[in-house]
């Protein structure tokens, strides 16, 4: 931090990131080094073979070739390792370094083609020893020189040359605004494009038609506002992550704020409805999670799910009109069927058709709690992908309910679609002509939770005892207005830290000021601060006693970035000018502030007990605010949490645990009135 410039231009590396590649080379050219010089000392005097004077010439070159390219890396690492991410002022003499790194490339690169040469020569009739060494210091040398181009070829930033002219700019005051704005104008553009093209490779394996490309551009537009004012590195986003991570450790056990806890009421009615739910949501999340098919089946059977799907699923295969989209080998349905408990004749529609805003659900009938279920599917292709990063807002006006709702614009076209399935289709009227006493629920994880969401508000005028359990759904869904107003037929269920349930545009702004701040009021160097967290995170231990925003420094010393401006911020950013602002809600006022719907159950981790081959972990839960979300925190479970099987487990866990207590309970009372 900040991106290095060479040749004129930005690169998406740092002038402390060369440590680590930089002491692999050093190892490797080392043993290589050793090995010429042991296999010269050998065969000293004795070159008098065919082609032997070309080899004694190429050995001693390469010797010395060797020991001018040791003699620069170890400059390069031992430079790389001073200062600080917030401080490259050690590291101004690097990039002289590397040019004399990279002109050794060009002898290097001529003595590959010479040592090749040599070796392929038939005509050296030298010991077989010496041009097998030959041939593998060829070899190695060929391979350095790929490695070195793709490593130029991934820290390449197509946008280098315009962010280093922009950042002149912005240091030549005497230019005329209207130059700047036009400069910049093209800045945008021009990284707009190249998101595009990234997001197009991609996707490259999918069909495109206009959803897709409208889809591309808006996805486009959403990344480059997102990291266009920062001059981060990767690895500085590496390092910033595994500081916050162990910040979030060093306060985890102290008190909480009150908004993170709803309520902790010891009226028995509040637990009570908390223990319905949890029932009501370990039974429907079956559904949700069998939404996903053969490969959720698989993924949680693995041993045995292939030979039961082989075995069952050709039997009481369903007519072509009950499914739509592919299912050739019955797969899909087979593991719906394995994963409900259901029977053929329960289903009324199913659709695997997937598209960008065109997601799969099935409609079945729930005898066992007498209701018409609804189960929409979660990510599973490119396409759920990119319906998933169409985050744009957009209104959702309801008739006699609200107006002016914003909601995630692409969750709101995929439930518009299975909205229209359902009611033009006339898939629930032929739902509720055969069980007319039934009950409405609908049912999602992730991606299908926040599509079940707003097909429940959308649906909730014409089926007024509807509900709806979203599990594990986005965080940047609902307007606070339509948050408030689900609340009384939505109940969301989050596990532990999840992260799709803390992404939205704000809590992303957020992380990204977290981020900055942190590596720029840490005083040690990355190479540290990236050794530490990998064994922080791999074996665990005491989180290391850095400088953060916690550590009572004065809030002047805080809200002052340590870097110079045209090294911290491409330019004045809302994410640089609300540095200072201690609130996590705090964001530019171009991301409004959407939430999760309705009621939300939190389930965390109790106690996590491991022995040889299984782990017994313990959950507790409670109702929270939505507030309670306001902060996307790193873990190395963030991403598990997630995981559907784990949300299922957990909810498995803990009515496991509530009818074992009222099992000891009843025997309890019963042996007591016996005496």
């Amino acid at each position: 931090m900040p991106g290095m410039v060479i040749l004129t231009r930005r690169w998406a590396i740092a002038s402390d990131d060369f440590v680590f590649p930089g002491a692999f080379e050093l190892f490797i050219r080392m043993i290589w080094w050793i090995g010429i010089l042991v296999l010269y000392s050998i065969h000293k005097g004795k070159f008098n073979c065919t082609g032997g004077g070309l080899l004694h010439s190429y050995l001693l070159v390469l010797l010395i070739l060797l020991a001018a390219i040791i003699c620069a890396v170890s400059a390069i690492v031992y430079i790389s390792m001073q200062g600080t991410i917030s401080n490259p002022g050690p590291r101004k003499s690097l990039p002289k370094l590397l040019y004399t790194r990279l002109g050794l490339y060009i002898p290097e690169l001529v003595w590959a083609v010479v040592g090749a040469i040599w070796v392929s020569d038939t005509d050296v009739r030298c010991e077989r020893t010496v041009v097998n060494v030959v041939f593998w210091t060829v070899i190695a040398s060929w391979v350095i020189i790929i490695f070195t181009v793709v490593a130029v070829v991934i820290v390449f930033d197509p946008l280098g040359g315009k962010k280093t002219l922009y950042l002149a700019d912005d240091i030549n005051r005497n230019l005329e605004s209207s130059q700047s704005g036009q400069l910049f104008y093209n800045v945008k553009k021009t990284a707009t494009r190249v998101w595009e093209t990234r997001i197009r490779l991609l996707c490259c394996c999918i069909m495109q038609d206009d959803d897709h490309r409208v889809a591309f551009t808006s996805i486009a537009e959403l990344f480059r506002t997102y990291f266009s004012d920062t001059d981060l590195v990767p690895s500085d986003i590496a390092a910033g992550l595994t500081l916050l991570h162990q910040e979030q450790d060093k306060v985890e056990n102290c008190p909480k704020e009150p908004e993170e806890v709803l309520c902790h009421s010891h009226l028995s009615h509040v637990t009570d409805d908390l223990d319905i739910e949890l029932e009501n949501a370990a039974h429907y999340m079956q559904f949700a999670a069998a939404a996903y098919g053969w490969p959720y089946y698989i993924y949680t059977n693995p041993c045995t799910a292939l030979c039961k799907l082989n075995g069952d699923c050709c039997r009481n295969s369903p007519t072509d009109s009950d499914i739509i989209g592919g299912d050739r080998l019955n797969f899909h349905f087979g593991s719906i069927l394995k994963i409900t408990g259901l029977q053929y004749r329960d289903f009324i529609h199913i659709s695997f058709h997937n598209k960008i805003f065109e997601i799969p659900f099935f409609v079945a009938l729930d005898h066992k709690k007498e209701a018409i279920v609804v189960a929409v599917r979660g990510t599973l292709s490119f396409e759920d992908l990119l319906t998933d990063l169409s985050a744009e807002c957009e209104d959702l006006t309801l008739e006699d309910v609200l107006e002016n709702g914003f909601v995630h614009k692409g969750i709101t076209q995929a439930a518009n679609y299975i909205y229209r399935r359902l009611i033009n289709d006339g898939i629930l009227n032929q739902a509720f002509t055969i069980a007319p006493e039934y009950k409405l629920v609908i049912v999602g994880h992730s991606l299908g939770g926040g599509t079940a969401s707003i097909l429940a508000i959308m649906l909730r005028n014409s089926f007024p005892t509807l509900r709806c359990y979203a599990f594990s759904p986005p965080g940047g869904l609902l307007s606070k207005s339509l948050a408030d107003y689900s609340k009384r037929f939505i109940v969301s269920v989050i596990v532990g830290k999840d992260l799709v349930a803390r992404l939205s545009m704000p809590n992303m702004e957020d992380l990204k000021r977290r981020i900055v701040r942190i590596v720029a009021h840490c005083n040690r160097p990355k190479y540290q601060i990236l050794l530490y967290g990998c064994w922080y995170e791999v074996f665990g231990g005491d989180p290391d006693n850095f400088p953060t925003e916690l550590d009572g420094r004065s809030q002047d010393a805080l809200t002052q970035p340590l870097l110079a401006e045209e090294s911290l911020m491409m330019h004045r950013s809302p994410s640089y000018n609300a540095i200072e602002d201690e609130s996590p809600l705090n964001a530019p006022p171009q991301y409004p502030h959407l939430y999760l719907p309705g009621k939300i159950i939190h389930i965390v981790e109790e106690t996590s007990s491991r022995r040889w081959c299984s782990s017994d972990v313990k959950y507790t839960a409670r109702w929270s605010k939505e507030t309670a979300f306001s902060n996307i925190l790193i873990s190395p479970k963030m991403i598990t949490d997630h995981m559907p099987d784990v949300v299922l487990k957990a909810l498995n866990n803990l009515t496991e645990e509530k009818a074992s207590c009222i099992t000891c309970q009843i025997e309890g009372d019963f042996h007591s009135n016996t005496v």
